[in-house]
């Protein structure tokens, strides 16, 4: 096998994102091969931005301006996610196809789910409402003990 020429190995590196440390040969062709699939890539991906819902790029840009927003109040230290942050992006979620997440939101796709299955359960608590059988009225009670003593059985 023939040693790469360093032009080669150049952009192998910077492009192809390979260690500067690695000194075997790298085939012409493998690089290549490698930058027309990137070029293919890069060029495919643009046709699906256009094709894809105006909801989702709507979505996409709210939520990079509620990431904004949440990044300029903690400017210093660490970002701390409100409950209306995470309603505002748990609710976004459903706009947004699954894929594009990862890219999207600040946080992984396991928090959002996690925040969501929280909002959701919240939202379906029952802790105020009673269960069981509604209690008997007195006088109900009262004609119900009344009518019992006056069975003769």
């Amino acid at each position: 096998m023939r040693a790469a020429t360093p032009a080669v190995r150049d952009v192998a590196q910077v492009v192809l994102g390979w260690p500067a440390e690695v000194q075997g040969p790298a085939p012409a062709a493998l690089v290549i091969v490698s930058l027309l699939y990137r070029t293919a890539r890069a060029l495919l991906s643009v046709p699906a931005v256009l094709l894809r819902r105006d909801s989702a790029k709507d979505a996409e840009l709210l939520v990079l301006r509620h990431e904004n927003a949440i990044l300029r109040r903690h400017v210093k230290g660490r970002v701390r996610y409100e409950p209306a942050d995470r309603f505002c992006l748990a609710a976004l979620t459903s706009l947004i196809p699954r894929g594009r997440w990862a890219a999207t939101f600040p946080v992984t796709p396991g928090t959002l789910l996690a925040w969501h299955r929280k909002l959701i359960a919240r939202k379906w608590d029952y802790r105020g409402s009673r269960t069981g059988r509604p209690p008997t009225a007195a006088a109900l009670k009262s004609l119900v003990l009344r009518l019992a003593d006056e069975n003769p059985r």
